[in-house]
């Protein structure tokens, strides 16, 4: 029988390989992303927060007061997700909001001052997620894995 490459190079139609769901690529990569949410659920547990709401807090801790929209598009969160963890971090006292002087249609949204303390000390922790995630992997093995899902995104 004729390879699929050997087929379709002939004007015949390929064989498709049988599906196989734990070789996709999707599947994988759900299987990594529970693994590295377990870690991170660990390391900031005292912290109770979420993936996203760290995500805005740690970018918001770089960046300094910005817009809502760009702090989304940042974290890549669409604008329902961002305005939901937004408002989950005000209530607890961590960011504050306030219309934009020069555009009544922005809202900006920075740090209050606990806010910025619990920001610093889950970025002194946040290393130890990727660690435990990493760990089946060498270092090599670690940084081509990152530069190729970075490829991805």
């Amino acid at each position: 029988m004729a390879r699929p490459a050997e087929s379709a190079a002939n004007g015949a139609r390929p064989v498709p390989e049988p599906y196989v769901l734990e070789a996709q690529i999707g599947f994988l990569l759900r299987k990594a992303q529970q693994r590295a949410t377990e870690h991170f659920n660990a390391v900031m547990e005292e912290f109770g927060v979420t993936p996203t709401q760290f995500a805005a807090l740690a970018k918001l801790h770089e960046l300094g007061p910005t817009s809502q929209n760009l702090l989304g598009r940042l974290t890549a969160m669409d604008p329902a997700t961002i305005f939901s963890v937004v408002g989950r971090l005000v209530r607890r006292g961590w960011v504050a909001q306030v219309a934009d002087p020069h555009d009544a249609r922005l809202v900006n949204v920075s740090l209050t001052t606990d806010g910025e303390l619990a920001a610093r000390k889950m970025i002194h922790l946040a290393p130890n997620v990727s660690h435990k995630t990493l760990a089946p992997l060498t270092a090599s093995e670690a940084k081509l894995l990152l530069g190729l899902i970075g490829k991805l995104g």
